[in-house]
């Protein structure tokens, strides 16, 4: 079972994300790492299109029912076991499935993941044996990037990352109002924190895939609001 695993892994997700980097780096990116991560972090985000526009599509129905399921919220306070089950009914009445959200982040998790190995025991290791015999192996792989060194910690990515995130709770959790509670605030700050913390400890390549794939996400929001925004 393991073997079939290793060689999953080696065969279906590493190689093709290894060769698809190098492969950017050598052409498109002009020797150029980050900008190369850039253009693969995109590429995997249109590949996943469309789980992110259903996940964008379940967002805005999401948002059309809120008062309804906080109705139902206050209607079934005692019996949570009833709450839960009004507001699945709800939510299936409605055609939402908060599976197209977890398999989008789920995918980049992944992807996240498999860029870690790819560089750390790819690039920085230089073991390009798993390079397809189309993809030309390069002599040295550069890795800085706009005056960082993305195999080193850099805490301004970490933070600029923290930041956005603070800045992007705090927007949604304006919109609930007087309904935020203590939770969501004690939310709203260590979840930043921990972003922070978890990206200070590791490569700065991890802050250019998640700031590319933030700003990705945004622009599908931004996307969703002007075909929603006159419906809302």
């Amino acid at each position: 079972m393991f073997h079939v695993f290793g060689w999953f892994w080696e065969n279906v997700l590493y190689a093709p994300l290894f060769n698809a980097l190098i492969w950017l780096y050598n052409g498109p990116a002009n020797e150029n790492l980050g900008v190369a991560v850039i253009y693969l972090t995109i590429g995997i985000r249109l590949l996943i299109l469309p789980v992110s526009i259903l996940a964008e599509r379940n967002k805005h129905i999401y948002a059309t029912v809120e008062k309804e399921i906080l109705e139902i919220e206050r209607q079934h306070k005692n019996d949570p076991e009833i709450q839960k089950e009004r507001i699945r009914e709800l939510l299936r009445k409605r055609h939402v499935s908060p599976w197209s959200r977890v398999a989008s982040l789920g995918l980049q998790l992944l992807v996240l993941i498999i860029l870690y190995q790819v560089f750390m025991g790819g690039i920085r290791m230089n073991r390009f044996d798993a390079l397809y015999p189309s993809v030309i192996h390069p002599d040295i792989v550069f890795t800085n990037f706009l005056g960082m060194n993305l195999g080193q910690r850099n805490w301004i990515g970490a933070a600029i990352v923290a930041v956005w995130l603070y800045l992007e709770i705090s927007h949604e959790q304006k919109k609930h109002g007087a309904s935020v509670t203590k939770a969501d605030l004690f939310y709203r700050i260590a979840f930043p924190v921990f972003s922070f913390l978890a990206l200070f400890i590791l490569p700065s390549v991890k802050e250019i895939f998640i700031l590319t794939s933030m700003a990705f996400s945004f622009m599908m929001g931004t996307i969703r609001k002007i075909f929603y925004g006159a419906k809302e």
